[in-house]
């Protein structure tokens, strides 16, 4: 739920919705949740001085209802 919550909002924000991939993967503690867009989107994600990413982490962790859940934003080049 966490993972289409995400890639709903992103969509939303970005220029190439088509190409925006959320991938969830388990840590002991919580989980990670790695977002890739276009490479043109990125700053539209991250935004000016991060506060859309910061929003973006905010809205995730108020649904993550407590648990840990990490938001990485990537883009589509970017190895991991």
């Amino acid at each position: 739920m966490l993972e289409e919550a995400l890639e709903h909002l992103v969509r939303g924000i970005v220029e190439n919705p088509d190409e925006v991939r959320v991938r969830a993967r388990r840590l002991r503690n919580g989980r990670v949740l790695e977002v890739r867009v276009h490479p043109d989107d990125l700053g539209k994600v991250i935004g000016r001085n991060g506060r859309t990413a910061k929003a973006l982490r905010t809205v995730v962790s108020a649904i993550a209802g407590g648990r840990y859940v990490r938001v990485d934003l990537l883009d589509l080049n970017e190895a991991r």
